[in-house]
């Protein structure tokens, strides 16, 4: 990749020592393929530790079944990010999904706080069909706003 057509300031965001940085993390396996696992932008560091949100979506996934939900992160002035979680199942009251996950192995600093869980009427979604990290992160803002929580 030479970089992008017009765009320098993009181009050197990527470009380091003459690699493009794609921003997935990958294993290579024992034949030399490559899988890619996860994207570094689905991390938080949070007091200094790295934390993937995809483990604790999948972590959410058994109580909500069909429902879909997303992990992202706000900024936070003590820890450096904050989790925050969406997620579409109207049955279940954001304290009941907080006291579940809490039942789960996940590492007690991966929780969100109880405050943090957001039913939703449904989670943003790219053309493409993925989630839209950009949106999902903008509506916990708002989410958290509203209640008085930013």
């Amino acid at each position: 990749m030479l970089g992008y057509l017009g765009q320098p300031e993009k181009t050197a965001e990527v470009l380091r020592d003459g690699w493009y940085v794609t921003g997935d993390i990958a294993v290579i396996d024992a034949d030399g393929f490559i899988t890619i696992t996860d994207r570094l932008a689905r991390f938080s560091k949070i007091g200094g530790e790295m934390v993937p949100h995809a483990r604790i979506e999948e972590a959410l996934h058994p109580f909500l079944g069909d429902a879909s939900c997303v992990v992202t992160a706000v900024p936070d002035e003590q820890k450096g990010e904050r989790l925050v979680v969406l997620y579409t199942h109207q049955a279940i009251t954001p304290d009941v999904l907080w006291e579940q996950l809490c039942q789960t192995d996940l590492p007690r600093l991966w929780i969100p706080k109880r405050e943090h869980f957001y039913a939703v009427e449904t989670i943003p979604l790219l053309g493409t069909g993925k989630v839209d990290l950009q949106a999902a992160r903008r509506t916990a803002l708002t989410m958290m706003a509203t209640d008085g929580r930013t």
